[in-house]
């Protein structure tokens, strides 16, 4: 065997020893499934349909149509004339890697009249109703549990009648009806203006008219590359000494730290009232609009009803138009929970130490937090500042006097 060939081998087996030992030390880069799934929602002229899914992140495309009824490839003029049993509709492809089903179905409730089964706004007629098409029976059940949702939280007077149905072939409408919205701006701005669509959105849904979907996230545990920069060494050392300097506590962390004691259940009893008990105790739901603090206010804080533990405060409280207080964030005590009673998931807001059931929270909330805390009256008791310091509150008292002085 010649010195070339000898020198070529080495050469290939060290090039193929240094590309193995690269690959054990590099993190390997994790990729998502780009899966895109459909889902159909009908909500009367499907022009009006078409924009607010659009703009959603995760999504890549929506298409106007007609869908439920029994007439094969209908035209427009037909589907108009309420006689071929189909209504207008919009199929939205999108990523749940991105953005979920349930997502979806927030933005699509804030585009409805869901109690009005003769149409929708200035279009009257079978072909103008709402409807959710489901596909398979995880989207069912997730439909279904949102319908409750809506129906629970107080927001409609009257009926949800909004129907749930099984997925039907779906026709795409005329090209001229696509993305109306985009290329005839003038004639879709007035004909909007002129349904009425718009004013009773605002009205119903006010500042909680734009849902904010949270981006699903993927979690993964981390892969520590084999090369550590000096720069990142020193952050790392920097961290760690920031780290060690005792933190300044806020009046919320001091909060935190006192204990507070659950009564028995036999105290409980003898101490809340039958609402109160069935909804710290039972996951119970008041009435909206009729209970005690969804209108309150008072300055001051709002602690557990069988613990006193604090819980929110009435700077973090705002007017959500639900009938239940809302809060943008916690004062303190609050601990999180996965819901999966009415087989979607929620959060559930729970007391640290009373493990109280306060509520749930939702991502509707105003801009400075994206959170709506929705909580029962019944699980909380309202404290006024005057009352802070009789009543062991002093630490919070301090967080009212600013805006005491400006009133």
């Amino acid at each position: 065997m010649s010195c070339k060939t000898q020198l070529i081998r080495v050469g290939l087996l060290l090039f193929l020893i240094s590309s193995f030992v690269r690959a054990e030390a590099e993190p390997m880069e994790m990729k998502k499934e780009n899966k895109i799934e459909t889902a159909v929602f009908a909500g009367g002229c499907f022009w009006c349909m078409e924009p607010p899914f659009e703009k959603l992140n995760g999504v890549s495309s929506v298409e106007s149509g007609y869908t439920g009824g029994h007439k094969a490839n209908p035209t427009y003029e037909e589907v108009c004339s309420h006689t071929t049993g189909h209504v207008e509709a919009v199929r939205v492809s999108y990523d749940p890697n991105i953005i979920s089903y349930g997502d979806l179905l927030e933005v699509f409730w804030r585009q409805v009249n869901p109690t009005d089964d003769g149409g929708q706004f200035v279009d009257r007629g079978s072909s103008y109703t709402s409807g959710i098409f489901v596909a398979t029976e995880s989207q069912r059940e997730i439909a279904d549990a949102s319908r409750k949702a809506l129906a629970m939280s107080g927001r409609f007077s009257k009926s949800i009648v909004t129907p749930i149905r099984d997925t039907a072939t779906f026709y795409v409408a005329e090209g001229y009806h696509q993305d109306y919205y985009k290329t005839h701006p003038v004639k879709y701005k007035y004909y909007r203006w002129r349904s009425g669509r718009d004013q009773f959105i605002d009205k119903t849904w006010g500042a909680d008219r734009d849902y904010k979907p949270k981006p699903v996230v993927v979690k993964s545990m981390p892969v520590a590359s084999a090369k550590t920069s000096s720069t990142q060494t020193k952050n790392a050392k920097s961290m760690g000494k920031a780290m060690a300097k005792p933190a300044k506590q806020s009046v919320a962390a001091k909060a935190m730290m006192k204990s507070y004691k659950r009564p028995t259940d036999k105290e409980l009893r003898t101490k809340l009232t039958s609402i109160q008990y069935r909804v710290t105790q039972h996951e119970g739901t008041e009435q909206p609009f009729q209970n005690e603090y969804w209108d309150n206010k008072a300055e001051g804080i709002y602690v557990d009803i069988a613990t006193g533990e604090p819980l929110f405060s009435s700077q973090d409280k705002f007017k959500s138009g639900t009938g239940w207080p809302s809060f943008s964030k916690p004062l303190a005590n609050v601990v999180e929970k996965d819901d999966w009673k009415l087989s979607v998931k929620r959060t559930e807001v729970r007391s640290k130490f009373g493990d109280s059931h306060l509520g749930h929270v939702f991502n509707d909330g105003p801009s400075t937090t994206g959170l709506r805390y929705c909580i029962n009256s019944a699980a909380l008791r309202f404290v006024p500042t005057d009352n802070l310091l009789s009543e062991g509150y002093g630490e919070f008292a301090k967080m009212f006097e600013k805006s005491s002085q400006i009133h």
